[in-house]
Order: structure tokens, then C-alpha cells, then sequence
């Protein structure tokens, strides 16, 4: 059993390591994969660190770990941004006559009489 709390702890040293450095390089925005990484970590180091005995590394964890949750909640409440609509692009059409090939100009839409 105890093997399985070593590999447990070098496990979240990975996560925290990979997490870290994934976006220290800028191969990924600090986002929820960067937080879930850091949140699985921080569990790994507090189960590895509190088997240990080692309660200054079990504190900080704690903390990473509230820090960790408290912004994967905070990104899971985020309201979306609203969405702006593009204007649609018009493409010319084209007509092939005995002359060659023209471009079709959109006439506009004729406005009603409302008087």
C-alpha cells in the first residue's frame, strides 16, 4: 500500500511540473486544464505529504488546493461573452454569356409606399 502513496505523490508532481511548464511555454492558457492539473496535484501532494508527516507540504497543498477549486468554480460561473454577429459577407455572382462572364450586381430590395 505504501508503494501506491509514493506513486501518488510523484504522480502529482508531474501533473503540477507538466501544468506548470505547459504554460510557462505558452502551449496552453491558464485554463481549466491548468487548474485541474494543479487541483489533482495538490490531492496527490496532501495524501503523500499527511503519510509523511510532512505538515508544512500538507499546508501549502492545502492551500494550492482551495486555490485550485475556488478558480475552476469561479471559471464554471463565468457568464459567457456575449456574442457578436459578423456581418455576412456578400460574394459577387457570376453569369456566363456570348460575351463572357459578368458579375450579377444585387439590385436592393424595393422599399413599400406606406403612404
Amino acid at each position: 500500500m505504501e508503494l501506491l502513496w509514493e506513486i501518488t505523490g510523484w504522480a502529482g508532481a508531474a501533473a503540477m511540473l507538466c501544468a506548470y511548464m505547459t504554460v510557462s511555454m505558452g502551449w496552453i492558457k491558464p485554463g481549466t486544464t491548468f487548474q485541474a492539473a494543479n487541483l489533482f496535484g495538490s490531492c496527490a501532494f496532501i495524501i503523500n505529504g499527511t503519510l509523511h508527516g510532512a505538515w508544512p507540504s500538507v499546508a501549502t497543498n492545502v492551500a494550492w488546493f482551495l486555490i485550485s477549486a475556488v478558480a475552476l468554480l469561479r471559471m464554471r460561473n463565468k457568464q459567457p461573452d456575449a456574442v457578436v454577429e459578423a456581418e455576412p459577407i456578400v460574394v459577387p455572382a457570376y453569369v456566363t454569356t456570348d460575351t463572357g462572364t459578368v458579375p450579377v450586381i444585387p439590385r436592393p430590395a424595393p422599399v413599400a409606399n406606406c403612404a
